[in-house]
């Protein structure tokens, strides 16, 4: 409540600056198209700007007295424009990926376990809310795991039983932590950073040739679920 309350504060104070913003977003027009499925233009615009706005004004630790608050606004103005830019120029990257696999995705009926893990894979990363619900840090990342789908997706016309071995090999790791989601525990920060652990196993298992931040493996990633559950 406090940091939307901040938020808030930090919109009256640069309310010039975000109306020009809200009529100068680049490419609004071709991703409220892409995003149309999801929500309006005028959704995805707010969150484009509402992003921005955190990212330059709502970094830890937070403004705490008037000093603060004001060194924070002035800084923040000054990098609100570039910050909304590059969110912008990424959420169209992401929607530019985006845009076909909904369709792609149902020529593949005849893979039943595929098709509902995609599914629920896509639904789980772009949704109404995706923009300002996703830390920026990794959104970033949201490009490449569309792109490692479309490879999946190619590759599991050639071979289905290597999709079904690898999918199997990833469910060992990923439905342990589906069920404690389910039961609750889904706002833990471990929990959140053992969820994006899972996508890029899935970049690993599907579409090695993209590459990942980090060396994940099934292994890896039991190991460090167990050591979550001490």
């Amino acid at each position: 409540m406090h940091q939307a309350g901040l938020r808030r504060l930090f919109a009256l104070q640069l309310k010039e600056q975000l109306k020009y913003l809200e009529k100068n977003v680049p490419g609004l027009q071709q991703m409220g198209m892409q995003f149309m499925a999801l929500g309006s233009q005028e959704e995805l615009r707010e969150q484009i700007i509402q992003a921005g706005l955190a990212r330059a004004c709502l970094q830890l630790p937070l403004p705490v007295n008037a000093a603060e608050f004001n060194a924070r606004r002035d800084e923040g103005k000054a990098r609100l424009n570039l910050l909304v830019n590059e969110i912008a120029r990424l959420v169209g990257q992401i929607l530019a990926e985006y845009h076909a696999l909904p369709k792609k995705l149902q020529t593949f009926k005849a893979h039943g376990a595929a098709l509902s893990d995609m599914q629920a894979q896509l639904q789980a990363l772009i949704h109404q809310r995706f923009v300002i619900a996703t830390d920026h840090a990794q959104l970033a990342h949201f490009p490449r795991y569309l792109k490692a789908m479309q490879i999946r997706m190619d590759k599991l016309r050639a071979e289905p039983a290597r999709d079904a071995r690898l999918l199997a090999e990833w469910q060992q790791v990923a439905v342990p932590w589906q069920r404690a989601a389910k039961g609750g525990r889904h706002d833990d920060p471990k929990m959140i950073e053992f969820r994006w652990l899972l996508e890029e196993l899935r970049v690993s298992l599907f579409a090695q040739e993209l590459r990942t931040p980090m060396p994940v493996s099934v292994k890896r990633l039991q190991k460090v679920w167990e050591a979550m559950q001490r």
